[in-house]
């Protein structure tokens, strides 16, 4: 589709989420400005546009003049950051939280119409995980600063450029053993699409002020997961499930080395399940229909199959 001169900014755009986000706007002609720290990581994207249609913008969360730049005379906003470790101690609340809350309160002065905030199943300030707690700060920032906002709550997030069924299907093509905690924790994991379908929907007046709540079409135990991507990559690994005091004790080595493999948050936040509550509008109420995993996953890790 032509250009149609409306703009649409994107925080976070650059990463897993962001490529379907943006790849939607951009053929429905908005001009799409993806707002980053890295301005270098969202420069693959432009293709996904004709000329000048993609827009990389320098918006780091905290800095209140580049998050005003990046949102002025746009018509629709999407706040898709999201970290899963800390680097920094506070972290988790400086960009779940401060960061959401900032960019919902300049949309709101900026006169934004229609801003989308992608939270997580799970998202609760009684939970031990700091990561949930400020999940659920920034659910709170962003309804006090844009009452109308959509908020979305996936479950865990699978396609091609996933974090999770592509780390293990490396790890099961490296080691005999694949060591997880938390093995009967539920989790109802959605394809990627479907979400970025959903953030394109609950930009609709109809969904304003609504928090929907997004799980596909099964739900499995981490355990069960991690058999279907063996099943997936024919290979024939062990899944050793760790207590969560060992699995603690681990993450306060591995959580200290490059790639954070695990965290001792992580392993608090997986004694929790992770699927709709039943309670909230989900996929079905902005007409989406689920994608099963099988549709999807079978396809990008064929590169690690093992060859029978």
């Amino acid at each position: 589709m032509a250009p149609t001169g409306k703009i649409a900014t994107v925080f976070g755009g650059s990463g897993f989420l962001g490529h379907y986000v943006v790849k939607r706007l951009a053929a429905l002609g908005y001009i799409v400005r993806i707002a980053v720290r890295d301005t270098e990581a969202a420069m693959p994207l432009r293709p996904m546009g004709g000329p000048g249609q993609i827009v990389p913008l320098y918006a780091p969360l905290h800095e209140e003049a580049q998050v005003a730049r990046a949102i002025e005379g746009a018509e629709l906003a999407v706040n898709l950051t999201g970290i899963l470790a800390e680097r920094r101690k506070g972290d988790f609340f400086r960009t779940h939280a401060e960061g959401a809350g900032r960019i919902a309160r300049i949309a709101g002065s900026a006169n934004v119409r229609h801003l989308a905030h992608v939270s997580a199943i799970g998202a609760d300030a009684a939970s031990p995980s700091l990561y949930a707690q400020s999940k659920a700060a920034g659910e709170a920032a962003v309804r006090s600063a844009f009452p109308a906002a959509a908020i979305l709550r996936p479950s865990i997030i699978f396609g091609p450029e996933d974090h999770f069924f592509n780390r293990f299907a490396a790890m099961a093509s490296l080691f005999p053993v694949i060591p997880i905690t938390g093995g009967a924790t539920k989790f109802q994991p959605v394809y990627a699409g479907d979400v970025a379908d959903a953030v394109l929907a609950s930009l609709a007046p109809a969904a304003q002020g609504q928090t929907f709540e997004l799980g596909g079409p099964e739900v499995k135990s981490f355990q069960e997961l991690i058999e279907f991507m063996l099943n997936v990559t024919n290979r024939k690994g062990w899944v050793l499930d760790l207590p969560p005091g060992l699995a603690s004790f681990q993450a306060l080595f591995l959580e200290r080395l490059p790639g954070k493999l695990l965290t001792r948050d992580q392993v608090k936040l997986l004694q929790s399940d992770n699927v709709v509550s039943g309670n909230a509008p989900g996929l079905s109420s902005l007409g989406i229909v689920p994608t099963p995993m099988d549709l999807i996953v079978p396809g990008y890790l064929a590169r690690f199959r093992r060859k029978a």
